[in-house]
């Protein structure tokens, strides 16, 4: 892990109407920093604004107030006209593989969809070479690439949305509940080829979770939301050994009683 920061958000708040003058706040004043080749996973039960952050981080979504600088730049104020290349270094692997993927496309369109609309290929054959290298990359055959996603299990149905993520040789990738919806074995599989892919790509990772004994296998640090704030971050030994947070224990006390 480097000490040069990847992404950093500075007192970002976030809140949405719901009905009438009221608003929700779903994320409230955070600040934190992330570093270059780390993973960093953030942690906390649903609706803690864990997703709505990593949008804010991203861009999806426009803070109310605060800043998100990533790579050195402010991109909280810009245009989407100068917001759109930092999109092309941050990429998302989503909770659902099923649901993500298009079920009309071949596995090999799926992957190749964001090398064709950022034009990175010179020719066919380029785009064909780097689909194979990409399939490759995630332990997939070469015969999955005329299948359709129906045809692969919830595992292989992540690894191709893995691939896609990487396409583009993001800096930053964001894992929203990832492994949530599979199998606690391939769960497994799935955490192992996230850390293989982070130090062969030097990748940096968003970890988003709801469960703390997932994120002790993959993250470097964990920060923890509760109720749209930060309750505690901290290196991933600091947080199992000794946390600070009442909520933090509350989290580990669940896996306890599990």
């Amino acid at each position: 892990m480097s000490d040069e920061l990847i992404i950093s958000a500075k007192n970002v708040t976030k809140s949405f109407s719901i009905g009438g003058n009221k608003h929700h706040i779903a994320v409230n004043d955070v600040s934190l920093d992330m570093y270059k080749g780390e993973t960093l996973a953030l942690v906390g039960e649903s609706g803690c604004g864990k997703s709505t952050l990593a949008k804010l981080l991203m861009r999806l979504i426009k803070a109310d107030s605060g800043e998100i600088i990533f790579d050195g730049i402010d991109i909280s104020s810009l245009s989407e006209k100068y917001v759109r290349p930092y999109r092309k270094r941050m990429q998302m692997v989503f909770q659902d593989p099923a649901s993500s993927l298009d079920p009309r496309m071949k596995v090999r369109d799926i992957i190749a969809e964001p090398l064709k609309v950022w034009k990175v290929c010179d020719s066919k054959e380029e785009m064909d070479d780097r689909v194979r290298e990409l399939l490759e990359l995630v332990d997939l055959k070469e015969s999955a690439l005329d299948r359709y996603p129906h045809q692969f299990s919830g595992g292989q149905k992540q690894r191709i949305g893995i691939a896609r993520a990487i396409a583009l040789n993001p800096d930053l990738i964001v894992c929203d509940e990832s492994v949530s919806a599979l199998d606690v074995s391939v769960q497994a599989q799935i955490l192992n080829l996230l850390k293989r892919l982070k130090k062969e790509l030097g990748l940096s990772c968003l970890f988003i979770s709801h469960d703390l004994s997932v994120v002790n296998f993959i993250a470097d640090r964990v920060c923890v939301m509760h109720d749209g704030r930060i309750c505690e971050m901290a290196a991933k030994e600091s947080i199992y050994s000794d946390p600070k947070s009442e909520y933090t224990k509350y989290l580990l006390d669940a896996i306890s009683a599990s």
